[in-house]
């Protein structure tokens, strides 16, 4: 069936009788779909990143017979499944830091970056309010801010603010946690460059001359390595520990049809979400979290395994 995105009665026309919608639409579709979906007593599972977009779903399922959970992606979506389960193993939380990247393996220009999925994903990311908790308070942050350096496995990184990609942990997490914040990885300079052309050169007040300069100067690629990255650090037993969980996915070039490291972790996302949900592992009406999946349960799945099958910089018990 095709149909008219902007017409959700079309939309809802679609969806009756079926049991499950999975919208992968950009993100600027997402309540449309939420709502059509809500109309025909629709399960309805996405991967959006905006914010603005999950508080409406929020909203709207309120009261509903059938299930919404949105953000099933890797960020938001697995990252915050691997933090609520870290935060599990401390009497008292003291700080939480999410870092999530999707690269090239191979960086060759000056912004040592690649096109790897949505440019209106990207840009939204990079252009929005980022939602945080600083002092035990709810805070929003600056996107392009916060510029960090680490290293991981021989590899310098560098790391700052974007919006989205905390899910719902800070409410979640809220009055339990004195730090919490998400920061998107990428290779060093990256930030700089995309702060000139946002903030200098002003391309934040024409975000669509961006996404069409991005579309032709960056070359998109299916050579890939996604990078995950969370610590939590809090007090057990007197002492102050912390745990990490860092993992690293690439691209998967052997079968017929080679399949991106971004394509592989957010297809295990929204598949593994929508597995358990169909093996009642989750809650069958409202609004699900992402944090309400069992780490142990997803990376179990048959889709979850690909989080399992990539390199282990460092494992957790």
């Amino acid at each position: 069936m095709v149909a008219e995105t902007a017409d959700p009665q079309a939309g809802a026309a679609g969806l009756r009788g079926q049991q499950a919608v999975i919208n992968a639409l950009p993100y600027h579709l997402a309540t449309l779909a939420a709502t059509a979906a809500r109309e025909a007593g629709t399960h309805y599972f996405d991967l959006t990143e905006d914010v603005a977009a999950t508080r409406a779903i929020k909203q709207m399922a309120e009261g509903a017979p059938t299930a919404f959970m949105p953000q099933c992606g890797l960020a938001p979506g697995f990252i915050g499944i691997v933090a609520q389960h870290l935060c599990r193993g401390f009497d008292t939380l003291v700080d939480v830091k999410m870092r999530v990247g999707a690269l090239p393996a191979f960086p060759t220009n000056s912004l040592k970056y690649n096109l790897t999925w949505s440019v209106d994903g990207l840009i939204n990311e990079y252009c929005h309010p980022c939602e945080a908790i600083r002092g035990g308070r709810s805070i929003e942050v600056l996107p392009l801010e916060g510029l960090e350096h680490f290293s991981l496995d021989g590899t310098e990184y560098e790391a700052f603010n974007t919006s989205g990609g905390l899910g719902t942990l800070c409410e979640t997490l809220a009055g339990r946690v004195q730090t919490l914040d998400y920061k998107s990885v990428r290779y060093p300079g990256h930030c700089d460059l995309m702060k000139m052309l946002l903030e200098e050169l002003q391309l934040n007040q024409d975000i669509e001359t961006l996404k069409a300069i991005m579309r032709k100067s960056i070359p998109s690629t299916m050579q890939d390595v996604v990078l995950v990255f969370v610590t939590a650090s809090g007090m057990r037993d007197g002492l102050l520990v912390q745990e990490v969980f860092a993992r690293k996915i690439f691209a998967d070039r052997d079968g017929a049809e080679p399949l991106s490291a971004i394509q592989i972790t957010t297809a295990a996302g929204v598949c593994a979400a929508v597995d358990l949900f169909r093996e009642g592992a989750l809650p069958q009406s409202g609004f699900v979290r992402q944090e309400q999946v069992e780490l142990p349960a997803f990376l179990a799945n048959r889709f979850g395994r690909a989080y399992q099958q990539s390199r282990q910089v460092e494992s957790i018990g």
